[in-house]
């Protein structure tokens, strides 16, 4: 089958003389790219380079010229399942083909390949079905220009799904003038055989950013994090340091023990059983404490995974509190002791994953530690700990222990890995070589800290009646609630306290984060310049401030990352 890659003259002349000029714009410089890096001989690539510029509406004499090389279009692959010919499409049908339809006069890319291509430096590349394109000019100066950055180096599947208003011939068509080539779609064949521990791990939400695949760990779009103040389950961000176990609900036990101190030595329960006991909500952020190291390494190299700002959520999280079940077999207050807590997820060795918090927090009814079953009033996903979750309110995201099958009250910390040996924080100075693990706190409570969702890093922002519109969230562990939060554009010559959506809890119990927005003033004289720089800070109600820049809490597992948050932005 051959389809065109324009409609006839009349049909592109239907655009206004305001949107072929924008649309000549955004698409001159993409053009040369893709002359340059393109395959297949040199008239075909001349041939599409004239297509595109008269395509997106170049001037009424191309159009000729477009009309009389229309009668010898590019051959075109056919698609398996495709049975419309283009006799019987109209343009727009047409054009919705395109991105289904491998180019023959184009080069096929790997996943990989366009993965590379994840930032302006780089090249913005993104795919869209079959369709590999470079967007790169284009980004910067398009409204919706942060969503394409957010697929930088991925799909943008997903993203039209949600945002229909692209499904139009105007948009199908610039899209196309973008195209450099083919995406190999050939999927890779996967090692998982019957028996691997990797054999059955969860589908996850395609928006979902992986810094790690095995195991799988990914933050979803900062911006579309920061428009809900309680994180949809599908969106929230996924931690895992070992494969997901299956476990059955009809199987589940959960072991107590009690190694140390009063109570009974030791017990089971089943699901059931912990449903039948009181139900307590609880509205918690959950920060993994290598949220922001992709801006710590900038400073010095870090060991752990380049979380972006994502890595962080908040839900209502519903079960049985901890402090009940545990009082309910004669624990008794003791702050010497520990309460350690153990996954069903394994290491090669059959060691569980393990976490442990102080037994003071776990019997205060005020800290509200939880064996979670629900998730935002929906049960707990695979990928978010189900059957239970231990939820520490107020605490990093380790010691929140997903897949819970066995608790203990003992004398002593866990003994794992990921209590003893990481998520630990250190001076500036200490390196691999000098470093000492044992004598260093383990992480409970996070410190103060916030993150501007939008606008997005070179994001092209309008300046509205002088001013633009800034949000993010905010938060602080221990129950702390934000008292603050302040943004300057000038350097921190002036600062503009934002407006905050927050429960209404006391504090001390303020385990929610706190998402914000302001209206931030630009002068005149910034709107002449072509870069602005937002700095944003959270204050919390211990007056806790985040310190401005990351050169003098660097440390060499990159946690604990809390400087202001500072994002440029171009204004239009």
């Amino acid at each position: 089958m051959r389809l065109r890659f324009l409609t006839t003259a009349s049909k592109q002349l239907r655009l206004s003389s305001q949107q072929r000029h924008r649309l000549l714009a955004t698409s001159t410089s993409g053009q040369q790219q893709r002359e340059e890096g393109g395959s297949g001989s040199q008239y075909s690539r001349a041939l599409y380079a004239a297509a595109t510029v008269g395509g997106i509406g170049a001037g009424y004499w191309l159009f000729n010229e477009l009309d009389r090389k229309r009668r010898q279009p590019v051959e075109l692959e056919q698609p398996k399942k495709e049975t419309p010919t283009a006799a019987t499409l109209d343009a727009e049908d047409e054009a919705r083909l395109w991105h289904k339809t491998k180019r023959t006069d184009l080069p096929t890319y790997s996943v990989e390949d366009v993965l590379q291509h994840n930032k302006p430096e780089n090249g913005i590349w993104v795919t869209y079905g079959l369709g590999v394109y470079d967007v790169t000019q284009f980004a910067p100066n398009h409204p919706g220009g942060d969503k394409i950055l957010m697929a930088a180096g991925n799909a943008i599947d997903p993203f039209w799904a949600i945002y229909q208003q692209h499904n139009t011939l105007e948009v199908l068509q610039l899209l196309e003038s973008f195209r450099i080539g083919n995406l190999n779609k050939v999927e890779a064949v996967e090692s998982d055989e019957l028996g691997s521990p990797w054999a059955q791990e969860p589908k996850r939400h395609e928006l979902l950013k992986p810094a790690s695949k095995r195991p799988f760990n990914a933050e979803p779009p900062i911006s579309m994090l920061g428009e809900h103040f309680y994180t949809p389950n599908e969106l929230f961000y996924v931690r895992n340091h070992l494969p997901v176990p299956c476990l059955k609900a009809e199987d589940y036990e959960l072991e107590l023990e009690v190694e140390a101190g009063a109570g009974k030595p030791k017990c089971t329960f089943n699901l059931d059983e912990i449903k039948k006991l009181p139900k307590h909500t609880v509205t918690a952020a959950i920060m993994c404490g290598g949220n922001r190291r992709s801006e710590m390494t900038r400073i010095k190299t870090v060991k752990g995974l380049s979380w972006g700002a994502g890595a962080v959520g908040n839900a209502k999280w519903s079960g049985a509190r901890l402090c009940d079940v545990l009082r309910a077999q004669g624990v008794e207050p003791d702050e010497r002791l520990q309460v350690i807590f153990e996954g069903a997820d394994l290491d090669p060795t059959a060691h569980p994953f393990g976490a442990s918090i102080p037994l003071a927090k776990a019997l205060d009814p005020r800290g509200d530690v939880v064996l979670a079953y629900e998730m935002n009033d929906q049960p707990l996903t695979r990928d978010h700990g189900y059957p239970i979750r231990v939820i520490v309110p107020g605490t990093v995201g380790a010691r929140n222990v997903k897949w819970l099958t066995r608790i203990v009250v003992a004398d002593h910390e866990s003994d794992s890995h990921w209590q003893q040996n990481d998520y630990k924080g250190f001076s500036p100075s200490t390196d691999w070589d000098t470093v000492d693990f044992s004598k260093a706190q383990a992480i409970q409570a996070m410190p103060v800290t916030s993150a501007i969702c939008s606008p997005m890093p070179e994001e092209r922002v309008k300046v509205d009646k002088g001013h633009i519109t800034v949000y993010g969230y905010a938060w602080s562990g221990g129950g702390r609630r934000i008292e603050r939060v302040d943004l300057t554009n000038d350097g921190g010559k002036s600062w503009h306290v934002a407006k905050l959506e927050q429960e209404n809890v006391p504090d001390g119990r303020h385990y929610g984060w706190s998402l914000w927005t302001v209206r931030l003033p630009v002068t005149e004289e910034q709107q002449t310049k072509s870069e602005l720089e937002i700095w944003a800070k959270a204050v919390d109600s211990a007056y806790n401030v985040q310190p401005e820049t990351f050169e003098n809490i660097w440390n060499l597992r990159g946690v604990l990352a809390n400087a202001y948050h500072k994002v440029k932005v171009k204004l239009i």
